[in-house]
């Protein structure tokens, strides 16, 4: 009977160990495949980094100065003396006109000075003797003396009047020389001998040279907002041209805006360009780039680490083995790397492939 209570004890024992030994092994089994399911994920320690760059965009090359002439009064062209690629120096003339109802007004204005001069003397002689006679007592009254000095200072003001309007014509009278304001080249030329030019002819439509200086041009750009901060007098930026591929210019900021424009919110931003050569045109258009050298230490990341969604611009950030959104901007970009700036520090560990299927919450295996 002992014997037979004794078998039966050992068979339960038995039982329970393989019954116990069974469950353990299936919440290991259980863990095992959940520890499985975990997937992991890149991560990155976030430092900070000083990133140069340099802004590829287009310029234009225009001429240092230029300007249109016209004709300002009413004539007809008499003589040329430039015509297209010239190249004329400061003062030079370039064209003369021909006004003959100019020349009537001026010499109509030298009778009228001259015909002034010769009442004021009449006039001043006269006052002249009677203040002479006026100095014996009782041979001029003072009324006398009184209207030949009124009479000499109206003679003189109307001689000023006639001196004045004769220089005025005679300066119109120059206007029919057109002379050259600045050294350069004739860039246009819109009128041929004869023509009738003027303020209110026909040929005033179009100017009747168009003057470049083309030795020293000025390079034209305009830095979008986001890089207006990183360029500043002096700086030196490298360009090519269409006509000349395997040339490379270079070029010094000489002049910065300091606004923005309303339309394209950029800064307008000139290099002068010299070109003594002239293998430089006016209205070339360059490509140029622009260095953006790093004026402080950002956060650089790659740019499978940013997420741009519906949401916004974020990073993921693994707090505690768990993901966190962080919101960012973006700045400048250099191949596969761009900074960011946000709530972010030294240190923290991002997400490198980040995507949206990376729920805030979720477990992060780095």
């Amino acid at each position: 009977m002992k014997t037979i209570l004794f078998r039966s004890a050992a068979i339960i024992s038995i039982s329970t160990a393989a019954l116990f030994m069974s469950s353990c092994g299936h919440d290991e089994k259980k863990e095992a495949t959940a520890v499985e399911k975990t997937p992991e994920i890149k991560t990155f320690t976030l430092q900070s980094q000083r990133m140069a760059t340099a802004l590829q965009m287009p310029g234009e090359l225009i001429a240092y100065q230029q300007v249109d002439l016209y004709a300002k009064v009413s004539s007809f062209v008499k003589s040329l003396k430039a015509d297209i690629g010239t190249e004329v120096n400061k003062g030079q003339l370039l064209m003369t006109l021909e006004a003959p109802e100019l020349t009537s007004q001026l010499a109509a204005a030298e009778s009228r000075l001259k015909s002034q001069e010769a009442v004021y003397t009449a006039s001043k002689a006269n006052y002249d003797r009677l203040f002479e006679t006026s100095k014996t007592p009782g041979t001029i009254s003072r009324n006398d003396l009184d209207q030949a000095i009124a009479k000499r200072n109206s003679d003189q003001a109307q001689l000023s009047a006639a001196r004045a309007s004769y220089k005025e014509v005679g300066s119109i009278r120059n206007y029919l020389e057109i002379r050259a304001p600045f050294s350069g080249i004739i860039s246009a030329r819109n009128v041929n001998l004869g023509a009738f030019v003027g303020p209110t002819g026909k040929g005033s439509e179009l100017p009747l040279f168009t003057l470049q200086e083309q030795k020293h041009l000025r390079l034209a750009i305009s830095i979008p907002e986001l890089y207006t901060g990183y360029l500043k007098a002096g700086d030196a930026i490298t360009f090519t041209v269409k006509s000349k591929p395997s040339a490379l210019f270079t070029a010094k900021v000489k002049r910065l805006s300091g606004a923005l424009d309303a339309r394209l919110r950029a800064e307008r931003v000139e290099m002068d360009v010299p070109n003594l050569t002239k293998e430089l045109l006016p209205g070339m258009i360059a490509e140029v780039s622009v260095p953006l050298p790093a004026n402080a230490g950002t956060f650089v990341v790659p740019k499978s680490a940013i997420v741009e969604s519906a949401e916004g611009i974020y990073v993921i950030r693994s707090e505690n083995n768990k993901a966190a959104k962080v919101t960012v901007k973006k700045g400048r970009e250099n191949g596969d790397k761009i900074e960011i700036f946000g709530d972010l520090k030294e240190g923290d560990l991002l997400v490198t492939e980040a995507n949206e299927e990376i729920h805030p919450g979720m477990v992060i295996k780095p």
